[in-house]
């Protein structure tokens, strides 16, 4: 039969654990953020798409940023190792080098993609619908709108025959960017020429040598340092086309790609529902829905290029 004592010592301890589980409820969750280029613009959007889900930073949830500028790769691996031996709850990786450092670095920490180039082809995920592992969230369609690039490119200089395609030599995404880059070339009767750097010490010189090969327009993959290729291009006065909206803010000629802010609310509602108990693997991947195409009339006039009325007419937003 308990005595009192027994009864008294049993009672504390379970109040004990109590307070200790009430505790760990209590903890905020952490998000862990790996991004790969310094936009203080994608921070506030993401703070303000998940204050708008409930999460009110420094009260609810608590964010963990990790930069990585482009040309700075070789980071990633520790910065990711970084955010797990911090146990943040949900890491979100900011395209594909990033999205590959977690996954390396992790088989527990849910990933939320953010997105990431052609995740199926890279190895992130098993498939759209059901992506398995800890993976999951926005998959980049930009292989194919590296084809739209040189369809736009083609309009913008009609007399163009020699285009480079600008790849960041340690991305696995560069491939299928590749692939997709020459299957649209073939159709208009352009010649491709791969110029593949690792970093942003290697651009000077790869400019340098498309205009000695007397390339007339290049297309630069979103995660090298776009600004820095932005520049070089303009001195070399050769026409650029990248992906991201910020690619045109920095001096390229045109971007097309994905709505940055649609995509970080897509982002937000996968952090949610995980943060909830959703299991990365039972969310199936999404794809962007909408896509614009920014055009730069300042870097035009610079390279005494005249946008052609077509583009005018199509393009959702100008430089100036």
């Amino acid at each position: 039969m308990m005595n009192r004592r027994t009864f008294i010592v049993g009672a504390s301890t379970l109040f004990a654990v109590a307070r200790i589980v009430q505790a760990q409820q209590a903890k905020p969750p952490r998000i862990g953020v790996l991004l790969t280029v310094d936009l203080e613009r994608t921070q506030t959007q993401l703070r303000q798409e998940l204050r708008g889900l409930g999460y009110v930073e420094g009260q609810n949830v608590r964010f963990d940023f990790r930069l990585v500028p482009p040309g700075q790769g070789d980071r990633l691996p520790d910065l990711a190792a970084e955010l797990v031996r911090l146990k943040v709850d949900v890491i979100l990786a900011q395209f594909t080098p990033a999205a590959t450092a977690a996954k390396a670095a992790t088989t527990a920490i849910p990933i939320v993609m953010a997105p990431a180039g052609n995740p199926i082809e890279t190895g992130l995920i098993a498939s759209l619908a059901h992506p398995g592992g800890n993976v999951t969230g926005v998959a980049g369609v930009a292989s194919e709108l590296g084809g739209k690039s040189v369809q736009l490119m083609r309009e913008m200089i009609p007399s163009a025959r020699r285009m480079a395609a600008l790849l960041n030599a340690k991305d696995p995404f560069a491939k299928p960017l590749l692939e997709q880059i020459l299957l649209a070339a073939r159709l208009v009767a352009l010649e491709i020429h791969p110029v593949r750097v690792s970093g942003r010490e290697e651009l000077e010189a790869a400019f340098s040598q498309m205009t000695k090969e007397r390339i007339e327009a290049v297309i630069v993959q979103p995660s090298l340092p776009t600004k820095r290729a932005a520049e070089l291009a303009l001195k070399h006065h050769l026409p650029t086309v990248s992906l991201p909206r910020w690619f045109a803010e920095e001096g390229g000629l045109m971007a097309y790609g994905w709505d940055a802010v649609n995509i970080v609310h897509q982002v937000a509602t996968y952090v949610d529902r995980i943060l909830k108990g959703a299991k990365p693997a039972d969310l199936p991947v999404e794809q962007p829905t909408k896509f614009e195409l920014v055009i730069n009339r300042t870097t035009a006039k610079a390279l005494n290029l005249t946008i052609p009325n077509s583009l005018l007419l199509r393009a959702d937003h100008f430089i100036d």
